[in-house]
């Protein structure tokens, strides 16, 4: 038997694919440096307390004071992040990255005072404040967003209390992270030539679309069979994120943690319930294709291993990533000239992190901070889908570029519902340019396929993990024990309820919810959903050419946290509060279904 292939070492990988972090710090050394200068600058933000009843020019430099503390902790929380996800088994990089944990809990600590004091001021006495000091005009955003939230905030010694617990509170998903990207071994298995493949997570989604099922086969059961060891650490952990959820939304006098975490951009928790509904509403949609998917698959048997295998076959196309970097330029030229250069200094400037070695973070995303650029974190593989993944991150990365390039640091960056829209649009816009482009009919079937495929992991799955996080953290607020079994037995029927009679009910599938890490983000993944369906509706406008529509999508992307997000969205031409963005979504999903029957008969 030979050696099973092994990943690259970190310092094995050529250096033009990998993200040049020495542009935030020279060296470790030199982060070290700024380290040990702003622990020294934590004590002196301290000094504005009791000073906001002083007058307009105190209440100005309190403001100024905290936020160039945030910002230069931003910077300095990026760099070790990143650092430590290139490798999350160099123990350095873990050290540092620890160490910083406890540093953005001091610094919580050192500023926490700001919104209870500004708070024992009345609105008049603050907005007396802007009259008399012009350069307050350019906080009154985030001014009026705190006052709103007036309610919500505690006195100065309980506000203290929580930012010192940060760390703390931080810890069940650390773990998480830890396990599940470090200390989890997975097993060994054969390929598509029986050689043997070591498993992981990168590679986990690459066999999950291999066109033999039995390497499929083989790769599902091996992943979840190591989860299935760890289920009941993986339950605690979770319950333990979930409790702590609930917990500060209580002491915060919300509801819900869901009304919490959608109360800091203003979202109203009808929008969640809209979208389960309509989803619901529209599961016989997804139904049909996986019926459809199980006919062309021909098989007696549908699991949940082959719902990412192309139904076509080996696919008629497949892109390198040097490929992919020039499709992408072509694909999103209907953004403009604008939007073309920062693409084009994205690729040029190594903002992007691109193949999998040993211990590299699982997955792909954007990150960065006010003055750093906005980094592209990938595990590559040559696919169409690794090209839709490169678009979705480059959405993320201009979307950053452009708001902090247009915005001051206090709204130089935006919410999490505001940014899969400008990720997902881009990835819709692929889709219409590679139907636009593509001719052969067996190449459009794959693309209408990964198309529908997108939309179902991206709306429908979404969703579901959706609905679980809210179940999990109104259980946990009635008392329920989380425990491994509980959860794997909701989340059985959920998915069996989603994906319909078509597809067998593998017991493996019950442990899911312990490997996705988006459950320790408090209440994220709804917005993968309603942003897929904004998406859909602005990149119909911006290709077709609408007077405006270009325009007003740039204006979004500028708009950062200018506005409440609601807001920037029906500017940008989208009103989500209501129903009709999302079921303009399921008729894109039923034309491109329908067009996809209609071609499969012609093959």
């Amino acid at each position: 038997m030979s050696e099973p292939k092994q990943l690259p070492k970190r310092e094995e990988l050529a250096e033009a694919l990998t993200w040049d972090l020495t542009k935030i710090f020279a060296t470790d050394e030199a982060f070290e440096e700024s380290y040990a200068a702003f622990e020294q600058k934590i004590p002196e933000v301290k000094k504005f307390q009791g000073t906001l009843k002083e007058g307009a020019s105190q209440f100005l430099a309190a403001i100024e004071a905290t936020l160039e503390l945030t910002r230069e902790l931003e910077t300095m929380y990026v760099y070790t992040s990143m650092k430590n996800d290139q490798d999350t088994a160099n123990t350095k990089y873990q050290g540092m990255s620890s160490k910083m944990s406890g540093l953005v809990a001091k610094a919580s600590e050192a500023i926490s005072w700001f919104e209870p004091e500004m708070l024992q001021l009345t609105d008049e006495e603050v907005w007396a404040y802007f009259e008399e000091e012009p350069k307050l005009e350019v906080y009154r955003q985030m001014i009026k967003s705190t006052l709103a939230e007036r309610a919500h905030v505690l006195s100065e010694k309980e506000e203290a209390l929580l930012a010192g617990a940060g760390e703390i509170f931080g810890t069940a998903g650390d773990t998480f992270a830890i396990l599940n990207n470090a200390d989890l071994k997975f097993p060994i298995i054969e390929g598509e030539e029986g050689e043997p493949i070591q498993l992981s997570h990168g590679v986990y989604g690459q066999l999950m679309e291999s066109v033999k099922p039995e390497v499929r086969e083989a790769a599902f059961k091996g992943l979840y069979s190591v989860y299935e060891q760890f289920q009941h650490t993986f339950a605690t952990t979770l319950a333990s994120n979930v409790k702590v959820h609930n917990y500060k939304a209580k002491v915060r006098n919300y509801p819900s943690a869901r009304a919490a975490a959608l109360a800091g951009n203003h979202i109203p928790e009808s929008v969640y319930d809209t979208l389960v509904e309509v989803v619901h509403k529209h599961l016989p949609l997804l139904h049909r294709y996986v019926a459809l998917r199980k006919k062309m698959m021909g098989v007696d048997e549908l699991h949940m291993y082959d719902m990412y295998t192309p139904i076509l076959g080996d696919a008629p196309i497949r892109y390198s990533y040097e490929e992919s970097v020039e499709k992408t330029k072509v694909a999103l030229q209907p953004l403009g000239e604008e939007y073309a250069k920062v693409v084009e200094e994205a690729f040029s400037n190594r903002w992007v992190d691109v193949v999998e070695n040993q211990g590299k973070r699982s997955g792909a995303y954007s990150s960065g901070a006010y003055d750093t650029a906005p980094y592209i974190l990938m595990n590559w593989h040559d696919s169409l889908d690794q090209l839709y993944t490169l678009v979705h991150e480059m959405g993320h990365s201009v979307h950053s570029y452009f708001t902090r390039s247009n915005q001051p640091y206090v709204y130089g960056d935006y919410s999490i519902f505001l940014a899969e829209i400008a990720s997902t649009t881009n990835e819709n816009i692929l889709t219409e340019h590679l139907l636009a482009t593509e001719t052969d009919p067996k190449v459009r079937a794959f693309i209408l396929n990964r198309y529908l495929d997108g939309f179902k992991g991206t709306v429908f799955r979404q969703t579901q993990f959706a609905e679980f996080e809210h179940f999990i953290h109104v259980e946990d607020a009635k008392g329920t024990p989380l425990t491994s079994e509980f959860l794997s037995d909701y989340y059985a029927n959920l998915n069996a309820d989603y994906y319909g009679p078509a597809v067998e009910k593998d017991p493996e599938i019950a442990l899911e919810w312990s490997r996705i890490p988006h459950f320790y983000y408090n209440y994220y993944v709804y917005q993968y959903s309603t942003g897929f369906a904004a998406a859909s509706a602005l990149a119909a406008k911006i290709v077709a050419g609408e007077e405006g529509a270009l325009e007003n999508y740039l204006a979004y992307l500028k708009a950062g946290r200018s506005d409440y997000p609601i807001e920037i969205m029906k500017k940008a031409g989208v009103d989500m509060t209501q129903a009709t963005y999302i079921e303009d979504a399921m008729k894109v999903f039923e034309t491109r279904l329908d067009e996809f029957e209609a071609l499969i008969d012609q093959l």
